[in-house]
């Protein structure tokens, strides 16, 4: 073995006996090896030449690296000194990031994890020093051609203007290529709408079609039998309708997620009665929860809407009844291309029908669905995998024809303690607020909605002025009329909407309560917060509407008497 300085290995172990142990092994297998003892002999070491450097990772804990990072940074273009570190086995999140942090300023790094035998380093001693040696070979090489560079000048300028000519045909071919890909990704889009949009207006001519009929038996016929029966419909209609706008939302990912911690088997032992009625009744639930089951961090109202989506679904799938299993378990240490950490696996299983691999390969996509018409919008499992994913988790399925389906949601693990909590969809409407008079000052631009809204606010006992624009109604304030609360839709025409009205109101009238509605609340619901202003969304209920007048004049009445105190 040649005793040439650029062909040592420097060893680098100074805690125990590995630098000693390594460096007798190293000798044995035919290299020339060398121990330094400190940082700054190994820095000297290799400015005046190495092969390579072998390194314990404790030597390096709590050291000023800077110098040798310096050094490799700066080293000659043919340089690219290899480095094999040894390792331990912890794998904690600061020992992996010091780690990444060191692959990062060595660059030429390999990584050997104790125990290590003894073929294994001689082997990666042996294909580091090789790598070295080719890189002296470059050096030779290097200098040759800079000693001939004159006599390839000529060369260089006509190969130069050949490569232009290649490169302008390149670059017209990368702008073609671009074209009709482009081409190809407007048409995706154009047939993803088209199925998009067709769903839509499936759906809510469906929905349409019962509360126009509707609408006109109840004109035509006295019967007030008939009347509650048409009613009836057009209320679940307009709740069916609701519930598929919530879906597109959450599928398209614009509603923001509540997440808190919860307890995933309380919860859904509160969805028994939910579940009874979405069932039949050859149908039943069976219920298996790990007695250790952690808690999750995910919102509730969409976590119980995911699982009535599966239930229903596996409610299809066997039109024969049986059973449906809801298992919960706790899912540790998670390490996948995807997910990684602690996380509790819910899955819904049913012994259907089962799908074919190329039905379950689209069950996720929006309005795919094997469903008849009219039996499902294809927004079910779309929603459960828009949910699972904003919640930082994962969905996956499994299905085989004649056999059933297993979903599996990995939902992330909370350490916090849930609240205490009720079943979140609710059965029943809220009980209306009872004695809620006063003047309501409504800000409507549609003649229409106004004209409904102001009759359900007669009928909860208020008085009610409305105005049709945000400068309407800074003027009827300004003209001195008295109102107890501002209701107004947050779109509205001109330059300022419902939120404006909001922010130029509370510097106004500071006093005055304020409630905003919206047919999309979330697109300003922190404009609105910073405002202290709430949002009622449409659709509401006359319920609905009661309370949230009634805790908007309340956070009024509070504000004052803080005010005056």
């Amino acid at each position: 073995m040649t005793t040439d300085l650029n062909a040592r290995v420097l060893v680098f172990a100074p805690i125990g006996r590995d630098g000693h142990a390594s460096a007798e092994l190293l000798c044995r297998a035919g290299f020339d090896a060398e121990i330094c003892a400190s940082l700054s002999q190994v820095i000297a070491s290799i400015e005046a030449g190495a092969a390579a450097v072998f390194i314990a990772e404790e030597g390096l804990f709590g050291q000023n690296v800077s110098t040798l990072a310096a050094w490799v940074e700066h080293q000659p273009p043919w340089s690219d000194l290899p480095f094999v570190m040894l390792t331990s086995r912890h794998n904690q999140p600061a020992v992996a990031r010091w780690r990444r942090r060191m692959v990062g300023l060595l660059r030429n790094i390999s990584l050997l994890e104790r125990p290590v035998q003894a073929i294994t380093l001689a082997s990666a001693i042996q294909a580091a020093v090789r790598a070295r040696l080719r890189q002296y070979e470059v050096r030779t090489l290097l200098e040759a051609q800079a000693q001939s560079g004159q006599k390839l000048e000529a060369l260089v300028r006509v190969r130069t203007s050949e490569l232009e000519e290649a490169n302008n045909e390149l670059r017209m071919e990368m702008a073609e290529r671009a074209r009709v890909e482009e081409s190809l990704r407007q048409s995706q889009k154009i047939e993803a709408m088209g199925q998009l949009i067709g769903g839509v207006a499936h759906d809510f001519n469906n929905l349409l079609t019962i509360i126009v009929g509707g609408l006109d038996l109840i004109e035509r016929k006295a019967d007030l039998t008939i009347h509650k029966v048409m009613m009836d419909g057009m209320r679940q209609a307009a709740q069916r309708g609701a519930g598929l706008t919530r879906q597109l939302l959450t599928f398209s990912r614009r509603q923001s997620l509540k997440p808190e911690p919860v307890d995933l088997e309380r919860l859904i032992g509160g969805m028994g009665e939910l579940l009874n009625r979405s069932l039949r009744g050859n149908l039943r639930v069976r219920r298996d929860f790990a007695t250790d089951l952690w808690p999750i961090e995910v919102d509730p109202g969409e976590l119980e809407l995911a699982v009535l989506n599966l239930a229903v679904n596996a409610r299809d799938a066997m039109p024969e009844g049986g059973t449906i299993v809801i298992r919960a378990e706790n899912a540790a240490n998670l390490q996948e291309t995807d997910i990684w950490g602690d996380f509790v696996r819910l899955s819904v299983i049913d012994v259907g029908t089962g799908m074919a691999p190329d039905v379950k390969e689209r069950v996720f996509e929006p309005y795919f669905t094997t469903k008849e018409v009219g039996k499902g919008s294809g927004l079910g499992l779309a929603q459960v995998y828009g949910f699972v994913k904003q919640s930082g988790g994962q969905a996956r399925i499994e299905s085989e024809v004649g056999r059933g389906t297993t979903v599996e949601l990995l939902l992330p693990r909370s350490h916090g303690t849930p609240a205490e909590q009720a079943n979140l969809i609710g059965l029943q409407g809220a009980v209306p607020v009872a004695g809620s008079t006063g003047h309501v000052l409504l800000v409507e631009d549609d003649n229409e909605v106004a004209a409904l809204v102001t009759e359900m606010l007669a009928q909860l006992g208020y008085d009610v002025t409305r105005t049709a624009s945000v400068a309407a109604t800074l003027g009827a304030l300004a003209n001195g009329r008295q109102v107890d609360v501002v209701f107004s839709d947050i779109m509205m025409p001109g330059d300022m909407n419902g939120i404006d009205l909001a922010r130029e109101l509370g510097r106004r009238y500071p006093n005055l309560p304020v409630l905003l509605t919206s047919g999309y609340s979330e697109a300003s619901k922190n404009e609105a917060a910073g405002e202290c202003v709430g949002i009622l969304s449409k659709p509401y209920r006359l319920d609905e509407l009661a309370a949230a007048l009634n805790g908007a004049r309340n956070f009024g009445r509070a504000l004052r008497s803080a005010t005056a105190a």
